[in-house]
């Protein structure tokens, strides 16, 4: 599947005829845990499973770190891209987080549109971002 790590675990959510597939790893080398600078990277699947095509307009994010702080980022498209997904088509894409904290969690939504210009909204499932520098387990 695009790319995704069948010994990692993925997170899907439907919304709407709209899949969201993640998965996140730790990025050791980019990472500087003596210095509480952690790194992940994600993947992203958004799978249209509806008859039209869609569009995604915008992102919304909200990151929480280990200690419970929330930081929320909202811009347009993904990666520079406002993609049109075709019926049974999908559109994936990697991206990354810096975090403070060993251990954190992402989720958030797309704004999308409809074949009609009608907007909606489909949520990004909430998955976490684990390091072995995290001494428990949050799944």
């Amino acid at each position: 599947m695009d790319d995704f790590v069948d010994d990692l675990p993925a997170f899907e959510a439907v919304t709407d005829g709209v899949r969201v597939t993640t998965q996140a790893y730790f990025l050791a080398g980019q990472s500087n845990p003596e210095d509480d600078e952690y790194v992940w990277a994600y993947r992203i699947r958004i799978a249209n499973e509806r008859t039209e095509p869609v569009q995604l307009m915008a992102r919304h994010w909200i990151i929480t770190d280990g200690h419970g702080a929330r930081e929320e980022v909202r811009g347009p498209g993904v990666v520079g891209e406002q993609p049109v997904i075709a019926p049974g088509d999908a559109h994936s894409y990697m991206s990354g987080t810096p975090l403070s904290t060993p251990t954190g969690f992402m989720q958030g939504a797309y704004s999308m549109v409809d074949h009609t210009g009608r907007p909606f909204d489909v949520d990004i499932p909430v998955f976490s971002l684990d390091s072995p520098y995290f001494a428990g387990s949050v799944n």
